[in-house]
């Protein structure tokens, strides 16, 4: 309802939303209310239709042009079998028309379609869970009565009662406190329970992280009560905020899918132009042979065009490529990331900019003491010694003093475990601690004090612990433990216990203090100081060589927290991710920068610091405007907008909210950042088989397009039918490409510099090893085609247009050679394409068992449809004779012998330059 009322006393807010904090609202009022401002619950985004999906599917240039190929190709094959039946001929399935080729693409359609609107479906939206957040009930007041009520009928002006462990179900501004904590870690990135204070006024515009006199839906009570009037309610609580901006978040599609639909309108026009040629083209030849009312060749013009546009357009691809990615995902489990978008698997390999939350992900989410001071001495975590008296005794009055509890689960305040911890690490069991000294008293934490205290019998004698900020404990302090002295503490004392405080405090640790007394009850005075502990959430130790291997792969790693600006400083220099305090900025210095000046700013900082969730989308878009592929990790409620605004969005798996893996394109099994390093690895190796995959597919269709449109120019028969194209583009190309899809990634790969966003699938020579492939097969398909009118004593233009033309059993002869070439040319083409940089024998040796296996199939089925009767009905081939075969296969082995003769090359060069 108003956004500013932190700023507001308790009586202004009471009476600006109409309330009573003792009566709560009267449950007339609190309907009316409902109807006035809604359900407390979440919008849902409307979603698409499963048909919508699959229709969507369908719009591509590629997919028109089959449909029109198919529409001409009914169109024929009914005059045909109409004109079958007219003659009283018998109607053939497979010689009458073209009713195979019909079948046969439509299937492709029907089939990638199919593909795409799976993988979508498989997309579950974000909202449903967020949703789920709003489930728990909720105690308020209403008619002076305390009453359970479900989190949807909240309204504003509720009266809600909050207890430890409650889960907040509206946006509350707080009337009363006991000692409150809440964990705001989804929401705010803040790693530690914040204590709350309903008696401060605030200013305005601050972070949610730093508004201390309210409470947000979705966080946890972790310590205390309290009692606060809602003043938000659905879609206009923080949360609710978040829900609008993942619901206003349209998906972004990959840099390779950006690629392959700038290819697909490339082909579509390529094609349409190449059609259009050559039906000019055969209605002169057609003028020149004085055929231009023979019906039979205008339908000859019509399928020779069909052909073209069957052989321009790559069915198997967008099949292929998906089967990749999908095989991918079983290489990222291996790596400890869970694929949720398969489209976002070989985006990791363009990845230039990692934002990375901080808290769970670079650190490890559990507060530790990293540093210890006893009277004049300094310790270290790693370096303690487990025999000094005095740090025994320090860590078990701190473990004593805490209501912490690690048993089977860990149960407490993050601050206290971390003192639990301490013990443990120095050999001493809490449970054991207490047994031998039980509680008998406690003076509990308040936010005044700032201290608790706790007594404990031991050998029949009484000893107090206390606890608290450093100020608190040594106002109330007269003596010092020194080694096993107790005496009266100095004012040098005092001034080093505040530098050993200053020096902790400069590393951004958070200090607690001890101090003891042997009172027979808690006074909490005159007491006996015993030194410092300081502590803090520390970087995971395998995230530090991790930022250092992303550093020398060209990707920069920026931190992005709802934590202290001090405190991520210090963990950002400690990774590795910056070196000075000019590096970070807050998300308070953010809010006043425009988009531009934004823009700017990202180029130089590397930490974000006390950021909210509408920050953290504007960052990550402000390196998107930059040109950079941005990956962003997060595991709160917190991070679902900026994991859907992120090319690539990562959510931890253990520790990450439902919100935000549902948000995310991967999870990390582990929720280790190191993890992710070894996902890009696997990204760039999976784009580079994709490369491989792509250049491979659209080189065999350049040699089908060259091998007919040189072939038809010249005014001979098609080298190749529909059918046949069909045939090499989805069965005989299909298990070569994607094994060459699955091969084992090149080390080199992950030296080089991140690809541009916008940089061609065919960059760094990509385009003219597709090129020269495709003619290299060109060539050999053609040579097949006219040895077959060598064989049969042609051996000129004319003799073999003539014999082409006058004998159907010869053409069908030239063109079953041409179309086992075309086949057995892209199937040793496959073993050049698995790595550029090897000769073929070296590749042999690293034992690629799918590599042969695909060529050992792909043999065995085109020898099928040659062979076997039934299947050569149906493509129309040729039986051939062992010299046919032989011609067949020496023609074919053009394209690796090529490959071979340049690894010859490149290795002479190489030693000359050495030489040189």
């Amino acid at each position: 309802m108003d956004d500013k009322i932190e700023s507001l006393e308790i009586d202004e807010v009471v009476e600006k939303l109409k309330t009573n904090i003792n009566s709560g609202l009267s449950t007339n009022e609190a309907n009316e209310r409902i109807l006035k401002y809604g359900k407390n619950e979440l919008k849902e985004k409307k979603k698409k239709s499963v048909f919508k999906i699959f229709i969507d599917e369908l719009k591509n240039p590629m997919i028109y042009i089959l449909f029109v190929a198919i529409g001409f190709t009914i169109i024929v094959s009914i005059y045909e079998t109409v004109k079958c039946i007219k003659n009283n001929e018998v109607f053939s399935f497979t010689k009458t028309g073209d009713w195979p080729d019909v079948i046969i693409i439509l299937i492709v359609i029907l089939l990638n379609a199919l593909i795409g609107t799976v993988e979508e479906v498989k997309a579950i939206t974000s909202l449903e869970n967020l949703k789920k957040l709003s489930s728990p009930k909720a105690t308020v007041v209403r008619d002076g009565k305390t009453t359970k009520t479900n989190s949807e009928d909240l309204t504003i002006g509720d009266i809600v009662i909050l207890e430890d462990g409650d889960t907040i179900c509206a946006d509350l501004r707080l009337v009363k406190d006991y000692n409150l904590k809440v964990n705001e870690s989804s929401l705010t990135g803040e790693s530690l329970p914040v204590l709350k204070k309903s008696d401060v006024v605030l200013e305005n515009n601050l972070s949610i992280a730093d508004r201390v006199n309210c409470c947000y839906a979705s966080t946890n009570v972790a310590y205390g009560r309290g009692v606060g009037v809602v003043y938000s309610v659905g879609m206009n609580t923080e949360i609710g905020k978040i829900a609008g901006l993942i619901s206003d978040d349209e998906n972004e599609k990959s840099p390779l899918q950006i690629t392959l639909a700038k290819l697909s309108k490339l082909l579509g026009i390529i094609t349409l132009a190449i059609v259009g040629l050559v039906f000019i083209i055969e209605i002169l030849w057609m003028i020149l042979d004085g055929q231009i009312g023979d019906l039979s060749k205008y339908i000859e013009i019509i399928l020779s065009a069909i052909s073209l546009a069957v052989a321009a357009v790559p069915e198997g691809l967008q099949a292929v490529v998906t089967i990749v990615l999908a095989l991918g995902v079983q290489k990222m489990v291996k790596a400890n990331t869970i694929v949720r978008k398969l489209n976002k698997i070989e985006a990791l390999g363009a990845v230039n900019v990692i934002c990375s939350d901080k808290t769970g992900t670079l650190t490890q989410n559990i507060m530790t003491v990293v540093e210890a001071y006893t009277f004049d001495s300094f310790y270290s975590s790693d370096t303690l010694d487990y025999s000094n008296l005095d740090i025994i005794f320090l860590a078990k009055g701190l473990c004593l003093a805490s209501n912490a509890k690690i048993n089977d689960e860990r149960i407490g305040d993050p601050t206290e475990l971390a003192l639990v911890d301490f013990a443990k690490k120095l050999n001493m069991d809490k449970d054991e601690l207490e047994n031998i000294s039980p509680r008998v008293d406690e003076l509990p934490f308040d936010s005044i004090r700032k201290m608790m205290s706790t007594r404990h019998s031991f050998d029949n004698k009484s000893i107090v612990y206390t606890k608290g900020a450093l100020d608190s404990v040594l106002a109330v302090c007269n003596r010092i433990k020194d080694n096993n002295e107790i005496r009266e503490i100095t004012d040098v004392d005092k001034e080093k216990i505040y530098l050993a405080n200053n020096i902790f405090t400069s590393k951004a640790l958070r200090v607690l203090a001890l101090a003891f007394s042997n009172d027979n009850v808690i006074t909490e005075n005159n007491l006996i100081f015993v030194g410092l502990v300081a502590m803090i959430d520390p970087p995971r130790k395998e995230a530090i060589p991790a930022i250092d291997k992303l550093n020398s792969m060209g990707i920069k790693t920026v931190m992005i927290t709802g934590d202290h600006k001090d405190t991520a400083y210090q963990v950002a220099k400690q990774l590795g991710i910056c070196s000075s305090y000019e590096e970070c900025i807050t998300g308070k210095e953010l809010d006043i920068l425009n988009d531009d000046e934004l823009v700017n700013m990202c180029k130089k900082v590397k930490v974000f610091a006390r950021v909210s969730p509408e920050n953290k989308v504007q960052i990550v878009k402000a390196f998107k405007k930059l040109g950079n592929v941005c990956a962003m990790t997060g595991d709160g409620v917190n991070d679902a907008p900026s994991l859907k605004s992120a090319d690539i969005g990562i959510a931890m798996g253990i520790t990450g909210t439902d919100v935000a893996k549902e948000s995310a394109d991967m999870v990390l099994a582990d929720d280790n950042f190191a993890s992710i390093e070894l996902a890009v690895e696997e990204g760039r190796g999976i784009y580079s088989n994709i490369r491989k995959t792509v250049y491979f597919l659209l080189g065999s269709n350049m040699a089908e397009v060259f091998s007919m449109l040189f072939l038809i120019l010249l005014g001979l028969p098609a080298p190749l039918i529909a059918i046949h194209l069909l045939w090499v583009n989805l069965i005989t190309d299909s298990l070569p490409a994607v094994s060459l899809g699955v091969c084992k990634k090149d080390e080199s790969i992950l030296s080089d510099k991140p690809r541009k966003k916008d940089e061609s699938i065919f960059a760094n020579g990509g385009f003219l090893l597709t090129f020269g492939y495709g003619i290299i097969v060109t060539i050999a398909v053609v040579l097949a085609y006219f040895s077959c009118g060598f064989m049969n004593n042609a051996y000129t233009y004319f003799e073999i247009k003539e014999l082409y033309n006058s004998n159907s059993n010869i053409l069908h002869q030239a063109q079953t050679m041409a179309f086992t070439t075309l086949a057995f040319s892209e199937l040793f083409h496959m073993l050049g394409m698995s790595n550029i940089e090897r000769s073929v024998f070296k590749i042999y040796k690293s034992k690629n068992i799918l590599l042969l296996f695909a060529f050992i199939l792909g043999v065995l089925l085109q020898i099928f449809v040659v062979k076997v009767p039934f299947a050569s009905s149906i493509f129309n081939t040729y039986n051939l004779d062992y010299q046919e075969w032989l011609v067949t296969i020496l023609l074919s082995l053009l394209p690796l012998l090529v490959h071979e003769i340049i690894i010859i090359v490149k290795k002479i060069k190489a030693v000359k330059k050495i030489n040189s």
